[in-house]
């Protein structure tokens, strides 16, 4: 109950509040004595992401890397939730200007999620992020190259043939459109914005 609050206070934007139930949370891992499981690594992340939106970039960081600790160390982690640790972790290392680091986790997300039922939707997803850290590292003018590269490579991973057209693959259009719009990919923007909507529109009838 209390990971799920701080999700929610994180969502709502209420700094306070989400602190407060992450300390709930983290006292109740070390009371029950579940460090090193995978709940507790996904606890963890939980925080360090309500960390990172808040930019407590430091203290996520933190958090993060005692996740990967038990995630990559756990045969029982899956895939989805190791690509998810890295692409997040990529997220802090840009904001951190640590660079090579941020490229490093991203590529490890793509590697972990390449074989997955979803896994094209969450390496367009990884691309992107990339994408972004190219322009926040060397400029938009110096890093068009590979920032378009990255871009033509995540387009095409989102038309891959034989993913289901269903409502996660609506939410991942509708969450990289504004990307591609912001680099000038209108045409592929508006593409995304139309296949959302009828999907969603198809789930309403």
């Amino acid at each position: 109950v209390e990971n799920e609050l701080v999700g929610h206070f994180r969502k709502v934007r209420k700094q306070e509040q989400a602190h407060m139930h992450a300390d709930a949370a983290l006292d109740l891992i070390r009371t029950l004595e579940f460090e090193g499981t995978i709940s507790a690594a996904t606890t963890y992340v939980n925080i360090a992401t309500a960390c990172n939106s808040f930019g407590e970039n430091a203290r996520a960081l933190e958090l993060f890397e005692m996740a990967r600790t038990i995630y990559e160390s756990s045969a029982a982690t899956g895939n989805d939730l190791l690509g998810g640790l890295y692409n997040n972790m990529g997220l802090v290392y840009a904001a951190l200007g640590r660079f090579p680091e941020s490229y490093e986790v991203y590529k490890k997300a793509l590697t972990v999620m390449k074989n997955e039922r979803y896994g094209p939707l969450e390496s367009a997803v990884t691309l992107l992020n990339m994408a972004n850290a190219v322009e926040d590292e060397a400029g938009l003018t110096e890093g068009e190259p590979r920032i378009y590269e990255l871009l033509d490579r995540a387009e095409a991973l989102l038309d891959t043939p034989g993913i289901p057209h269903d409502g996660y693959y609506a939410f991942v259009c509708e969450k990289c459109a504004p990307a591609f719009s912001g680099y000038g990919y209108f045409l592929t923007a508006a593409k995304l914005e139309k296949i959302s909507r009828e999907i969603y529109s198809r789930g309403a009838e």
